[in-house]
């Protein structure tokens, strides 16, 4: 009788679990369904692909001339808006910068709330905050029989949220970082399977960087990754970069690093994510190292700067590429992540993964074993790297650009902030080109000794920042770029200079456009095939976050954040005067406050302003006499 209690017991349990598996299997098949339905953008990124791509060509590049406002909304808060909104099944979710409201819009009739969360937080964040106190976004789970649908959120002092989609009230909540040693949360958290990924901030207050998955019924944490320390820590696999073992195996997160300096030695990951259901694996960037100062930090500093692929399941990385060993620049790795599937140079269909780095150069990987496809400098004005050695994965420094002790280097190109930086870009398969949105701005950098004290900065530079050569240095504009490129040819289809960096990414669209925002507050459609400039539009506020399009009663709609802010926007936000404040930003964007003014909002277009509010009487009080 025993006996057959436990395999009465062991049947029951495996069926359970079997259950549970296809729960979570249908969650996911759900939303990777729902992802690919037009009138919805469930994740940052579109899809999974991570491309911010769109198959809708009712707006194309014969009629966007006539995009006109349809609606807006403020959301009160004058931060930088990073990010984009998302929409499902009829519901606009908007979230802003610190404190981290989130706000739902019925797209019947926007001009009501229908939800609206403004969480409690600890206002020290604030003072530990990098960059701005920008935040990236927010994350949809479709819901199952266990937990309804929600909207994932991450607040400032590092707590990730659970909010009902329906009724915006809190299911559960969990801290993930630690702000009295500087550990923030800026992040967009990303729903694969029944799991929430989310990174971490810091990098810049000595903030040991890692990555982690939570169950998402419950917000318990399932598993955790380190970017430095025992290969335990870091949760290599057994047979971690066994196609590629030229990149580095075990041991190497703390046999890379002077003593303990890997316990403070940044890594951190605030930027993007893609999934790859045939591999099931997540991919994604850490970042620099801390502290910036190369001299205090001897060795190549892994796995920080690194491209992971890491199953989803158990956060064991297959693989890992360094771009930057030893960085010495702040070229922290956690850029977008854009997957495709191309014809090789030889002709052979491969699973790729494009990364635009602040490094200067755009990588290709096969994204199924990590092999390096091809390594080409964004842009010619690129000098820290003469080149990208392709056998080893290492870039050729040029050492006149280094950034050593008891030296002052000179017109480094790029700065800190990198060619590229946390804007969200996108990919037209059918044109096979990124669309990429680009700072074009250089640095003098001047090294100093500083102690490491958690939650002070812990960065050890002095930087000055200024137009890239394209760029007017004199009048300190021509700092940014938009550029169409090819990853299989390594070349740029076209190119066009901006006014300021192009901070917030790109959309591109099957009409034959890319849209994107500026610093100076348009959001404008090129042609994609040719750059042509066809429709720009004056925001209220300088953009720094990516547009999306969804469809609405069969209509097409563009959306896009306004709210000036984020690393380039510090000198305005905060009223800075020293150009080497907001770690050299200020002097880079000096002429920024002549353009534009703090805001906070989303503005949507249509052709010729098609809106909810064509019908007059939507939205009027029906009540009285």
């Amino acid at each position: 009788m025993k006996k057959l209690r436990a395999t009465t017991s062991l049947t029951a349990i495996l069926s359970v679990m079997m259950l549970a598996c296809v729960g979570v299997a249908k969650a996911n098949d759900t939303l990777d369904k729902m992802s690919n339905d037009d009138s919805n953008w469930v994740m940052p990124g579109k899809d999974y692909h991570s491309d911010n791509y769109s198959k809708l060509n009712q707006i194309n590049a014969d009629n966007v001339k006539n995009l006109k406002a349809a609606w807006t909304f403020s959301t009160g808060l004058l931060n930088g808006h990073e990010g984009a909104p998302l929409v499902v099944d009829g519901v606009m979710y908007v979230h802003t910068s610190f404190p981290n409201v989130t706000f739902a819009l019925g797209l019947d009739d926007p001009s009501k709330i229908l939800w609206q969360d403004k969480p409690k937080q600890n206002p020290a964040a604030r003072s530990v905050a990098c960059c701005d106190i920008v935040n990236r976004g927010l994350a949809y789970w479709p819901g199952d029989a266990k937990t309804p649908a929600l909207i994932l959120k991450t607040l400032l002092d590092g707590h990730i949220v659970a909010l009902n989609a329906k009724t915006g009230e809190m299911v559960w909540k969990m801290e993930n970082s630690d702000i009295k040693v500087g550990s923030t949360l800026t992040i967009a958290p990303y729903v694969v399977k029944d799991k929430v990924i989310v990174g971490s901030s810091g990098a810049e207050l000595g903030v040991r960087g890692y990555v982690t998955a939570y169950d998402v019924h419950t917000g318990e944490q399932v598993w955790r990754a380190y970017a430095t320390g025992s290969d335990k820590d870091m949760l290599l696999a057994a047979d971690f970069n066994i196609k590629n073992p030229h990149y580095g195996q075990k041991g190497l997160g703390l046999s890379t690093w002077e003593g303990d300096a890997w316990k403070i030695g940044g890594g951190t990951n605030w930027g993007w994510y893609a999934f790859d259901p045939k591999t099931n694996l997540i991919y994604f960037g850490t970042g620099n190292p801390a502290p910036w100062n190369e001299t205090m930090r001897p060795g190549d500093n892994k796995w920080t700067m690194t491209i992971f692929g890491r199953d989803v399941d158990t956060g064991q990385a297959k693989f890992g590429y360094q771009k930057t060993p030893h960085d010495e620049w702040d070229y922290a790795g956690v850029n977008v992540m854009m997957l495709s599937e191309q014809k090789d140079k030889d002709g052979k269909v491969r699973s790729l993964l494009t990364h635009p780095d602040r490094n200067g150069i755009v990588y290709t990987l096969d994204r199924t074993n990590g092999d390096l496809v091809s390594a080409n400098k964004i842009d010619d004005t690129v000098n820290v790297f003469k080149t990208v050695d392709l056998k080893s994965g290492v870039p050729v420094r040029d050492p006149e650009y280094g950034t050593r002790m008891d030296h002052q280097g000179k017109d480094i190109c790029p700065s800190a902030m990198g060619y590229h930086n946390q804007g969200h870009d996108s990919y037209d398969p059918s044109k096979q080109l990124f669309f990429m949105g680009i700072n074009h701005i250089c640095m003098d950098w001047e090294p100093f000794m500083l102690p490491y004290r958690a939650g002070q900065f812990f960065v050890g530079a002095t930087l000055n920042m200024y137009p890239g050569p394209k760029g007017d240095r004199q009048n300190y504009e021509g700092l940014g770029q938009i550029k169409a490129y090819n990853a299989i040819s390594g070349q740029f289809k076209w190119e066009k200079m901006e006014r300021f960096a192009v901070w917030g990414g790109t959309m591109a669209t099957a009409g034959n456009l890319v849209f994107y925002g500026t610093l100076d507050g348009f959001i404008k459609a090129r042609n994609s095939d040719t750059g042509e400039l066809l429709w720009k539009f004056k925001l209220p506020s300088g953009a720094i976050g990516y547009p999306i399009t969804y469809t609405h009663g069969g209509t097409q709609y563009i959306a896009i954040y306004y709210g000036v802010g984020g690393w380039p926007g510090v000198g305005l936000v905060f009223d800075l005067q020293d150009p080497t404040a907001g770690l050299g930003a200020v002097g880079a964007f000096k002429k920024l406050a002549n353009y534009t003014q703090m805001g906070g909002g989303v503005m949507v277009f249509s052709l010729n302003g098609k809106s909810p509010y064509d019908d007059v009487n939507v939205g009027e009080y029906q009540g009285g006499k």
